[in-house]
């Protein structure tokens, strides 16, 4: 990773199949993943678009939830120890689990970090030290619409990295401006002397690389989600195993070509 933006693919957990998931983290991990951002499956995903609702929707219909996830990254520690595992998702099923039971459990499973979109970070000191002392980073999202007062927030409970959403909306959407995203990440780093990962629109080994450029880590979901989706709907009918093999292949494939674009960059 010397000298490169750090790669990090989200997927969701329990997509294209609960067995799937612990071995399609890592076939990414082989294509070059640095860190794995592990989607929890949640009913109102608020800030994805509709690849990762999709997605989302699909893995709720097989009966995944959060206890479900931190199974699959435990099963993928059996043989990965040192790839770190962010999970994203929302607050409903931690504050369903408890928090305390929450971190206690993540600790266990052997995550590494924990991105709650609907946590603001001024109200939620108490989750992010218990976090912090079960060895857990608190990540947290900064958008273009935030203030220096929630930058200077973020900044003071934050670990591991801060996740920039380049572009106002949803995941996956808009066209990427990669001018005005360098600037703003240039003055995140004013305050912030943890790295800054940049997500949300970046398709594309050419966006990839354009981020990559500047961003200490590249984050990239929704399009990895829809090669995952392709790759299926062209094994439809021929059963479990050749659904779960093809989204792997397709995963890896796809995302080896995102790792050597950065390596270019």
């Amino acid at each position: 990773m010397a000298g490169r933006a750090a790669l990090i693919p989200y997927i969701t957990a329990g997509d294209p199949s609960v067995r799937a998931t612990p071995p399609l983290m890592h076939a990414l991990v082989r294509a070059g993943a640095d860190v794995i951002e592990l989607g929890v499956p949640f009913s109102d995903p608020m800030a994805d678009g509709p690849v990762i609702q999709r997605a989302s929707q699909r893995a709720i219909e097989r009966g995944v939830g959060l206890r479900q996830v931190l199974d699959m990254v435990a099963e993928f520690r059996r043989q990965d120890a040192d790839t770190p595992v962010v999970l994203m998702g929302y607050a409903n099923p931690i504050e369903h689990m408890g928090q305390a039971a929450f971190v206690a459990a993540a600790g266990q499973a052997g995550v590494d970090g924990v991105l709650v979109v609907d946590y603001p970070p001024e109200e939620v000191s108490d989750f992010a030290a218990m976090l912090d002392a079960a060895g857990i980073a608190p990540i947290f999202l900064l958008a273009p619409t935030s203030t220096v007062e929630r930058i200077r927030q973020v900044a003071a409970v934050a670990r591991g990295y801060v996740y920039y959403v380049s572009l106002k909306g949803v995941t996956g959407a808009g066209n990427l401006d990669t001018a005005s995203v360098r600037q703003r990440v240039a003055e995140l780093r004013q305050y912030i002397s943890i790295p800054v990962g940049v997500g949300f629109g970046i398709r594309d080994a050419q966006s990839a690389r354009g981020i990559g450029e500047f961003a200490d880590a590249v984050v990239i979901g929704s399009k990895l989600i829809e090669t995952i989706e392709t790759a299926v709907a062209a094994v439809h009918g021929q059963g479990p195993d050749a659904v779960d093999a093809a989204a792997i292949e397709a995963a890896g494939a796809w995302l080896g070509g995102i790792h050597a674009a950065l390596e270019q960059a």
